[in-house]
């Protein structure tokens, strides 16, 4: 082979692995910015929050979670399995009266099972499934995360009391729509990929999340202070 020959070759390679870079790149600029902003909403501001307003360090954060868990593709529900859980929810809410610690520690668990259930990674990879489930339900996943933190925070705070009623209230609520989220028919679905406008949920599906109502955590004064 040719001296000539060789260098050709050589320029060539390098040209394609140039075009690849580039490619990645741009492909990575696209997501940024107003997309990730749409992907992500309450999600982006609160990541920027953490990086002190360094939106170049949030989108760095939230592309690399999209590049992980964005092809995620969840497991469907049927009918019983959604009754179950279902079923499962309202025990939550009717222990909130009585106990509302052990009810925030059961309503924890049993998103963490859910989302398992749903093909995202097991619940005793927290972060990660926090993770995953930002990519596709960005709207309500830090409902998950006060839940948790207060699950862990409950009898370990500095007077000994851990969370209080009222802040074990807030979180329960804020769960119940990534719950409903997780249970709906058309879970997965409400979120539309990145760059695109978002859909509006079906009736069917609006009625479903309604038939969750949280009767017991709206009692005013739970026995358990």
């Amino acid at each position: 082979m040719s001296t000539g020959l060789i260098i050709l070759l050589i320029v060539i390679a390098a040209v394609v692995v140039l075009g690849a870079v580039a490619l990645t790149v741009r492909g990575r600029t696209r997501r940024g910015g107003p997309n990730l902003k749409r992907r992500f909403g309450p999600e982006y501001e609160r990541t920027v929050a953490l990086h002190d307003g360094d939106t170049t360090a949030a989108e760095r954060e939230l592309t690399e979670r999209l590049e992980r868990h964005g092809d995620l593709r969840e497991r469907p529900l049927d009918g019983a399995e959604r009754q179950r859980y279902a079923d499962r929810w309202t025990a939550v809410q009717e222990h909130f009266v009585d106990s509302p610690r052990q009810a925030v520690a059961e309503a924890d668990l049993l998103i963490g099972e859910l989302a398992a259930a749903r093909g995202y990674p097991d619940g005793a990879r927290y972060e990660e499934q926090l993770a995953a489930l930002s990519v596709h339900h960005a709207d309500h996943v830090d409902g998950y995360r006060q839940v948790h933190r207060v699950a862990h925070a409950a009898g370990t705070g500095a007077d000994g009391t851990g969370a209080g009623t009222e802040e074990m209230r807030s979180a329960l609520l804020g769960a119940r729509a990534l719950f409903e989220d997780l249970t709906s028919a058309e879970s997965g679905r409400h979120r539309a990929p990145v760059g695109t406008g978002r859909s509006t949920p079906p009736a069917a599906t609006r009625s479903h999340a309604r038939s969750h109502t949280p009767w017991a955590l709206h009692r005013s004064r739970p026995k358990e202070s």
